[in-house]
């Protein structure tokens, strides 16, 4: 069975940072990613790592920002999210990848996400 469970999420405030993790299981963790989801918007790619960690991927707006970073002796993903901004409201999921990197396509199996609040 796949299972994604998500956590970190929480409130802040423009400019502060949160750190996300993601336990992963039922799938081989190979390349990996986050999305997130806005009220009312779709589902839009944050981020992506390789296996080996030394090929990583980001959406331009979080770039320079946010670093993903795993443990696969854990199966556990990372997102440090730094210098926070309103526009980064959104609950935050990991992802299986499929294909190489830089494709941005999710396996359609998703966690329940965690939410993240970030205020002005």
């Amino acid at each position: 069975q796949v299972q994604l469970v998500e956590s970190g999420g929480g409130m802040a405030q423009a400019g502060e940072s949160l750190r996300l993790s993601c336990a992963a299981s039922g799938l081989p963790f190979n390349t990996m990613g986050w999305f997130r989801q806005a009220p009312g918007k779709e589902r839009e790619f944050v981020a992506a790592i390789s296996w080996s960690g030394r090929s990583t991927d980001y959406a331009d707006s979080v770039k320079g920002r946010f670093t993903i970073s795993r443990d696969n002796a854990k199966n556990t993903l990372y997102l440090q999210m730094n210098s926070l901004k309103p526009e980064d409201t959104a609950v935050y999921y990991c992802a299986y990848l499929r294909g190489s990197i830089g494709t941005r396509a999710a396996n359609d199996y998703w966690g329940p996400g965690t939410q993240v609040t970030v205020s002005s």
